[in-house]
């Protein structure tokens, strides 16, 4: 037993390597390249957006386009809107794949490069329908229900707004009779949300995808620091998590909560590392008394901001408590990692979370109803969920044999298994970390990482939970691979035409055209794209020594070697 902790510890800890060098900056030709494969990336976006007013999300009633002439275009030909959605989303994935060339390499951009990359391809989605999703909906007709003072975790939107509601109408229909699943701090939002805008849909939709962005913002922040905490190079952490283009496909033009909960995690987890990891002690005795004493008390501070701000983030989404859990564990490692330091730190992280749970609740007026909601979607069998593909499988066989169908009898065993398994792991992780065998943010990324894998449900932007925050802890190019793989797949192929209901003629006619359509452009920029590796070679500076030209003739500009010369 022994020798297998080990070797899972040690398989958990090899996802983490050394990464303090700091890299150099790019030179001429690699800028050259890094704005090219800027506007590629941005022009996918564009394409992404255009194509979203036929092939997204839009709403029922309310929908801005309609009977506009040029806005009105693309929902009239919808094949052709989904294939530059498509084809939109393909470039933006390549872009981000090679703009891992100045990420990862001995020569890397710098933070201002990678931050107006990922705002200039944002900026198009920003005002583009909801796109892979109707969550959006959801969360208009739970807030409206907030607004007229209903209880929101008991009743769905058929009940509490009627079936011909402007919201309800946009929301599909397995969640129309189903209560919030959702924390009350978001709802809490989203009535204020509702109260601005009333029943105006666009404005309402504008003002989440609002509320979206600031959660990417906390995101961006965070991730660099925690990264510069675990050793990994700050551009390498952001352009693995907060540039993913699961993040910009699914959180920006999805508009999903999880950018606020992540956010607020991650913020967290840095404000409440920097208090445990005080140089300072975190009860300074005697009580500060002259002024200047005050800053003593700076990392206490810091450990209670950041932990509070994790219990918000988790009234948003109930995973993101796990951080808690590895901060608590953190606090009682710094304190001798003994039953003493463990229950003091629990103890006190504990009482913090119900009383800021509680001051939610009690000022939003929605209480602790959210509990008895948080199965609500279980009603979804995922594919991509481990646990959900293998009872649906059985079931099938079962039905194949004759043995009757009981898909739902061995769906609750495997879900439940699933359970056990993330409550096991999560418990260990927890104890590597108070023994100091693991970084709370690897053990936070990692618990994540199983918890959705071994969720009941899993969508394709639950993965960002493990990825952000293994991207700023993991280091080794087979994790680094493994989630480029993974970002790959799902963001080209998991996203559905769940914006319309397309035929599948449409949908394989729009795959076909937009392979055919990216090839042509592979071809087309194949020399002017770092779509192959970049010659790792310095140019000659420009202070060398030369040979001596012949009299009268003049000096002419040095050749770029390799495949610089290619980018010019």
């Amino acid at each position: 037993m022994a020798a297998r902790q080990h070797t899972l510890s040690s398989s958990i800890a090899s996802l983490h390597g050394d990464e303090q060098t700091v890299g150099q900056p790019l030179n001429k030709a690699e800028k050259i390249a890094l704005g090219r494969t800027r506007v590629f990336g941005a022009t996918g976006t564009v394409l992404m957006g255009i194509g979203a007013l036929g092939a997204g999300a839009r709403p029922v009633v309310q929908d801005p386009t309609f009977g506009v002439r040029l806005l009105n275009l693309p929902s009239r030909i919808q094949t052709v809107s989904l294939t530059m959605t498509t084809t939109g989303a393909v470039m933006m994935a390549l872009a981000w794949l090679m703009l891992g060339r100045f990420a990862l390499g001995k020569r890397r951009m710098s933070r201002g490069d990678l931050d107006r990359t990922l705002l200039l391809w944002v900026l198009p989605l920003l005002v583009a329908p909801p796109m892979y999703s109707k969550d959006v909906y959801s969360y208009l007709a739970q807030s409206q229900i907030c607004r007229l003072g209903l209880d929101p975790y008991r009743v769905g939107p058929a009940t509490g707004l009627g079936l011909g509601h402007v919201f309800t109408l946009s929301v599909p229909s397995l969640w129309r009779e189903t209560p919030a699943p959702y924390g009350p701090l978001f709802l809490w939002v989203g009535r204020g949300i509702s109260a601005l805008t009333g029943e105006n849909i666009v404005a309402a939709v504008l003002f989440h995808r609002l509320v979206v962005l600031l959660g990417v913002g906390l995101i961006v922040w965070a991730t660099p620091r925690l990264a510069r905490r675990c050793g990994v190079a700050e551009v390498s952490a952001l352009w693995l998590g907060a540039a993913n283009p699961l993040l910009i496909m699914h959180l920006v033009a999805g508009i999903h909560n999880e950018a606020p909960m992540l956010g607020l995690m991650l913020a967290g987890t840095e404000f409440a590392l920097r208090g445990v990891d005080s140089a300072r002690p975190l009860w300074p005795r005697p009580w500060p008394r002259a002024r200047g004493q005050w800053a003593d008390w700076a990392p206490l501070g810091m450990l209670l901001a950041g932990s509070v701000l994790i219990v918000l983030s988790s009234q948003i989404k109930l995973p993101s408590l796990l951080a808690l859990g590895f901060v608590t564990m953190a606090l009682a490692q710094r304190y001798g990692a003994t039953v003493r330091s463990f229950l003091l730190a629990g103890t006190l992280m504990a009482g913090l979370s119900l009383a800021v749970m509680a001051a939610v609740g009690s000022a939003s007026r929605l209480g602790f109803g959210w509990i008895f909601t948080l199965g609500t979607a279980n009603v979804v069998r995922s594919w991509m969920s481990p646990p959900t593909l293998l009872a649906l499988g059985t079931g099938q066989v079962g039905i194949l044999l004759g043995l009757g169908d009981h898909t739902t009898a061995v769906l609750s065993l495997t879900r439940g298994i699933g359970v056990l398994i993330i409550a096991v792991m999560v418990a260990w992780l927890l104890m590597a970390v108070l023994r100091g065998r693991l970084h709370p943010v690897g053990g936070l990324g990692v618990a994540l990482g199983g918890t959705v894998l071994l969720f009941p449900v899993v969508q394709p932007w639950y993965l960002l939970w493990a990825i952000i925050p293994l991207a700023a802890w993991a280091t080794r190019p087979g994790f680094r691979v493994a989630v480029i793989v993974v970002t790959l797949v799902v963001g080209i192929f998991g996203p559905t035409a769940n914006g319309d209901r397309f035929a599948l003629f449409q949908i394989v006619d729009a795959t076909v055209a937009s392979t055919v359509i990216v090839l042509l452009l592979i071809a087309a920029t194949y020399h002017r794209l770092p779509w192959r590796p970049l010659d790792e070679e310095e140019p000659k500076s420009d202070g060398a020594e030369q040979d001596p030209l012949p009299t009268g003739q003049t000096p002419q500009p040095a050749a770029l070697p390799g495949a610089y010369a290619e980018y010019s």
